[in-house]
């Protein structure tokens, strides 16, 4: 079944086991505000909580995906003569810090099509999801530093990591634009595509990872996530709890029996 939420920030689409989440301020370039990180965020938790959905996309509506905050919210605008300045830490603290905290314990994969501008937030909104996909013509830009600021957005987490230090440090510094296919060169996305393939793309790699086993998919993100703090010893330990679990479970017994069997396994856990 597919429904379609017109009436809001975010709409909310759903084929068969995949739902899709498009940022619906096109006008705005899908910038963030207050209400836009509300509503994105409750559709997000209402997707963690349907076992009906294996799989989320998110993308933009119109030219862009996402250009990052939009500094005319009040909870961004610069302060007006003689007020006190805005304390930006409240922002990350309130809103970007809890969004990024659920996408990357979501429940099931989380597919970002990039169409057009990825910017500051926007990009690292992007690059919190576990896989991105981006037509030809987007581009991705760590805008931060031409406005006096650091990235956000787990940005100063992400970038090091995904793309090594030296890369991380000229995209944060410069806040040159990178196309999708150089960021598709260089390791900071998935892969890019034709403009035109981008939402079948997505489609189809959102079907492909909705029938696979979701709960070992969502584990995968968390265990490598969280070696990145341990030591070779201390990440054998956590993959022997980990296989633990999850060779306990449902998939772990479809899956050997299906191969056993030569034939196509039904993965049912979440």
């Amino acid at each position: 079944m597919e429904t379609n939420v017109s009436e809001s920030l975010v709409l909310v689409a759903q084929q068969g086991p995949v739902l899709t989440l498009t940022l619906n301020r096109p006008a705005a370039l899908n910038s963030f505000t207050a209400a836009l990180h509300q509503a994105l965020r409750g559709a997000l938790d209402a997707a963690a909580a349907n076992a009906e959905v294996r799989c989320v996309v998110i993308t933009g509506a119109g030219r862009g995906f996402c250009a990052g905050q939009d500094l005319s919210d009040p909870m961004a605008a610069p302060s007006a003569p003689g007020e006190a300045p805005k304390d930006l830490g409240v922002l990350i603290d309130r809103l970007y810090k809890p969004l990024v905290q659920r996408l990357r314990s979501m429940p099931v994969p989380v597919i970002a099509a990039v169409n057009g501008v990825a910017a500051g937030a926007g990009a690292n909104l992007a690059l919190n999801c576990d896989f991105v996909l981006a037509g030809r013509s987007a581009s991705f830009i760590q805008a931060f530093a031409k406005i006096g600021l650091v990235p956000d957005t787990g940005g100063t987490w992400l970038l090091p990591r995904i793309v090594g230090r030296a890369r991380a440090l000229g995209l944060a510094m410069l806040g040159d634009k990178l196309p999708a296919a150089d960021a598709e060169r260089i390791g900071l996305i998935w892969q890019c595509v034709d403009d035109a393939a981008l939402a079948d793309e997505a489609a189809k790699l959102g079907a492909r990872l909705a029938a696979m086993p979701v709960k070992a998919l969502a584990a995968t993100r968390a265990a490598i996530d969280g070696a990145q703090h341990l030591t070779m010893e201390q990440a054998l330990e956590e993959e022997a709890v980990v296989q633990s679990r999850l060779g306990s479970a449902h998939d772990y017994l479809e899956g050997v029996a299906a191969f056993g069997a030569k034939r196509a396994p039904s993965f049912t856990d979440r």
